[in-house]
């Protein structure tokens, strides 16, 4: 950093800033979004038996969801999450603790199509992420198609110094 300052960036990590993310990383933001999309699914089913326990306290039975439902509410939470995430921030919860960004061809922000396409490949197609693992520009199949990228990102959004591998690469 210039001007004296301290950088919030390890002088270790300073090397991968901008990089595409490998697989490992990547696996391990996306083992922490399927938490996150799980506790979320929790509380939904909690706040229903909560909502049917104070319409018929007496009759209650904790509810009895079906299989589709609940993987249909799984792949919907899964998508708003991703979406909205990508669309706001770049980066979902599993992406900001490991230093994580999703961002368009030119390195830019997601728009609301572009993360919406994206989030449903990835909820539809996960296992298009293993493809990082032979992809020498580390792309899964989402990225090679969408042409995006996930680069390693730790600094704030609007931080100077961002540099995304071009295209090609």
């Amino acid at each position: 950093m210039s001007g004296g300052g301290v950088s919030p960036l390890p002088r270790e990590a300073r090397p991968y800033q901008g990089q595409r993310a490998g697989l490992v990383t990547r696996l391990v933001a996306a083992a922490i979004d399927g938490a996150v999309v799980g506790l979320m699914l929790l509380g939904g089913y909690v706040a229903l038996a909560g909502l049917l326990f104070l319409v018929d306290p007496r009759g209650f039975t904790f509810p009895d969801v079906a299989l589709i439902l609940s993987l249909a509410s799984a792949f919907v939470v899964l998508v708003v999450y991703l979406t909205i995430s990508w669309l706001i921030s770049g980066r979902t919860y599993g992406c900001l603790v490991m230093g994580l960004r999703v961002v368009g061809p030119r390195g830019q922000k997601m728009h609301l199509v572009g993360a919406l396409v994206r989030a449903l490949f990835c909820a539809v197609f996960p296992v298009g992420l293993l493809w990082v693992a032979v992809s020498q520009a580390n792309r899964s199949v989402q990225d090679t198609v969408l042409r995006t990228s996930v680069v390693y990102d730790w600094q704030p959004r609007g931080a100077p110094g961002h540099p995304i591998p071009p295209e090609g690469t």
